[in-house]
This record gives structure tokens, C-alpha cells and sequence, in this order.
């Protein structure tokens, strides 16, 4: 499937993949210093998210993988560095195992081989099925962030909320559905990019154990956990997540 995406900048390509509920936007705080230190950045709204197509789910992580083979096909791009954040970097591990030629590095981050929890992902499916996104975008803030990162950006905060408010509801409905039951594990070790794992120390959603686990099976994986970062640490984190980015990436060069 063909999806939405935005490139900038000029030199080796980085991918990088959104979580659930968000989209492209969620990079902003990345897209500069990667451009200023040599990257071309290409940021993709998942499927049935943003504005990339939103076909009936349910959908598999294959599905979510072989839109970003399909989205380097059509840039020309034979192998790129891939930067994915909690389904993002769940698609990350998939193409790892299942198209290795086509990733130079990875950032696994703020994510899980095995999330768990299907009854509750399923559930998530059938609640905004019937309800909309208005009680899962309510619920997203708590997750991604830490209270005080709330209390002292509030519009930045509501900003984020709506981003995941205005997440088509079979889209979102339909990658839970990727998610719930995925078991990416026993391909771990068959990776062979160069691998950096991020967590977050505050990550209620993903904890750490989930991010240890990726970088004790993929060989050669780094692991570092970020202080005071929830789930979408690549924002409440920026500067700290950027800088471990561009080092790994920088290395793989």
C-alpha cells in the first residue's frame, strides 16, 4: 500500500515510523538536527493513520512492514536506516527478520516483540469501532507523557490529543489488531543491522523489561533506558532521544 509520507533534507535515508494513534507530526522534534547532521529524513504516516490510506482491518505487522518495503521502492532507496517508536518499532523488528537487505540500522524504541494484553487490544478495537477516538485520545496523554510534562506543557499536551482524537477509528482499530497476539521474538536473533534499543524509565505501557528483552536477544544491541520519559519519549525526552539516535546512526555509517 501506498502511504503518506514527507522527506527533508539531502544524504543517507532515515525512516522513521509513529506509534499508534499519531503520525508523522510526532517526529517534529526530530526532523532538524537529523537534516543539520548530513540525514534525509523520510517520515510516514502508518497505514490508516494521518492521511495514508485507511483499508478495512484487521491488519498484520507483515501488512504495516510491506508498506514501508513498498514506500522505499518508490523513493528508489535499496537500504535505509529505520527509526520506529512502539508500533513503529515493532514494524522495525518485523523487517529486521523479514527484509534485512533493506535496513542499514535500527532504533527500536519505546516498544515490545510481545506486547501481551490481547484481550485488552481487542477490546480497544471494538470500543472505538462503536465509540470513536474521543475516550482512547482522553486516555493516550496519561500514557505518553508524565504528569509534570503535562503540567508544565499544557498546549502541547492538547495539541498531541487531538492528534490521536483525529486517528481514523479503523485505522487505529485495525493496528491494535496487529498488535494483539504478535510474538516477534524467535526471529530476534536472526537480525543482523546494527540495533539500538531505547526505553523509558516512566513507560507504564512498555516497560523497560519489554525493551531489554528486544536488546539481549538481538545480537550486538545496545540498550539505554531514558529518566523521566513515559511512552512517547522521543517528545518528553527530545534532546536526550536525538542525540542516542544521531550517535547510533552516525556509527553505522
Amino acid at each position: 500500500m501506498k502511504v503518506h509520507y514527507e522527506t527533508a533534507g539531502d544524504g543517507d535515508v532515515v525512516v522513521l515510523s509513529n506509534s499508534i494513534g499519531s503520525n508523522l507530526r510526532m517526529w517534529e522534534p526530530q526532523v532538524k538536527p537529523l537534516t543539520d547532521n548530513g540525514f534525509r529524513v523520510v517520515r510516514y504516516d502508518t497505514r490508516g493513520h494521518g492521511q495514508s490510506p485507511v483499508p478495512p482491518g484487521p491488519y498484520s505487522i507483515a501488512d504495516l512492514g510491506g508498506d514501508v518495503v513498498e514506500l522505499l521502492d518508490t523513493l528508489g532507496v535499496e537500504a535505509a536506516h529505520f527509526v520506529g517508536l512502539s508500533l513503529g518499532g515493532m514494524t522495525g523488528a518485523w523487517l529486521g527478520q523479514h527484509a534485512p537487505e533493506r535496513i542499514r540500522s535500527l532504533a527500536l524504541t519505546f516498544t515490545s516483540v510481545k506486547p501481551g494484553n490481547v484481550d485488552m487490544w481487542t477490546g480497544r478495537a471494538k470500543q472505538v469501532r462503536a465509540e470513536g477516538m474521543d475516550q482512547i485520545a482522553a486516555g493516550s496523554i496519561g500514557r505518553w507523557f508524565t504528569p509534570d510534562w503535562i503540567a508544565a506543557h499544557p498546549e502541547l499536551a492538547e495539541e498531541l490529543r487531538q492528534m490521536t482524537a483525529t486517528t481514523p477509528a479503523e485505522g487505529y482499530a485495525s493496528c491494535c489488531e496487529a498488535i494483539a497476539g504478535l510474538d516477534l521474538t524467535a526471529g530476534l536473533a536472526a537480525i543482523t543491522a546494527p540495533t539500538l534499543v531505547i526505553s523509558g524509565a516512566d513507560d507504564a505501557a512498555l516497560p523497560p523489561s519489554h525493551g531489554q528483552a528486544i536488546a539481549e536477544a538481538v545480537p550486538g544491541a545496545r540498550f539505554e533506558v531514558l529518566g523521566h520519559a513515559a511512552h512517547l519519549g522521543s517528545y518528553e525526552q527530545a534532546d536526550k532521544f536525538t542525540e542516542l539516535v544521531l550517535e547510533h546512526l552516525k556509527g553505522t555509517r
